[in-house]
């Protein structure tokens, strides 16, 4: 799959932080359930890298790595059986290095020299972030008006409030969410009952 076809299979991609392996599988397969099948473990827990491993067994499940910084942690997400890579912000080593693995790569940008410099590595998707810090929708709106060719993934602060705004703008494919995956032990009606709600939200 392309980085494009992962941001439209569902209209929220789940941010979500593992502090237990055993929580990753029933999350999972929670999520999978409601119909958000694209999951972003953030490599922000020692365990995140197992948890990648064992959600990878949850028939459905497109399991990608976020917070990727650099290239070594680019490489222990493949190894883990990343099938897409997440970082919050991009650099000319990450993104060639992605590019050079032909991984499916959603850099985070928050202003034009960002996109530029994505640009100039033939990226086209990006991540927003963090979103409503870096000035909201109004900002993405600017943002995106020079830069017709590109399509976003706002993450950073969005909720089930706030995402339907986000999803309306033409050049937002998807955005992510942390609310539909709360950190800790899951309670697995409850997150499958906020998927299946994330999952019609309208695009």
């Amino acid at each position: 799959m392309t980085i494009e076809e992962i941001m439209k299979t569902a209209p929220v991609i789940p941010v979500i932080v593992v502090d237990d392996v055993a929580h990753a599988q029933p999350l999972a397969r929670a999520l999978v359930a409601g119909g958000l099948r694209v999951l972003e473990v953030t490599l922000r827990t020692p365990c995140a890298l197992e948890a990648i491993r064992a959600m990878k067994a949850v028939d459905g499940a497109i399991i990608g790595a976020g917070t990727v910084t650099n290239e070594a942690e680019l490489q222990a997400a493949l190894d883990a059986g990343s099938e897409f890579i997440v970082s919050p912000g991009l650099t000319e080593p990450l993104g060639r290095a992605a590019l050079r693995e032909g991984v499916p790569f959603l850099p985070g940008i928050a202003n034009a020299g960002d996109i530029m410099r994505g640009l100039d590595l033939g990226l086209t998707q990006f991540k927003f972030f963090p979103a409503m810090a870096a000035g909201g929708l109004p900002a993405l709106k600017a943002l995106a008006a020079p830069f017709g060719q590109c399509q976003f993934c706002p993450t950073g602060g969005i909720g089930v409030d706030t995402a339907s705004e986000w999803l309306a703008f033409d050049p937002v494919l998807c955005v992510g969410g942390s609310w539909v995956a709360p950190r800790g032990a899951p309670d697995v009606a409850a997150v499958e009952r906020t998927a299946r709600e994330a999952a019609q939200l309208a695009r």
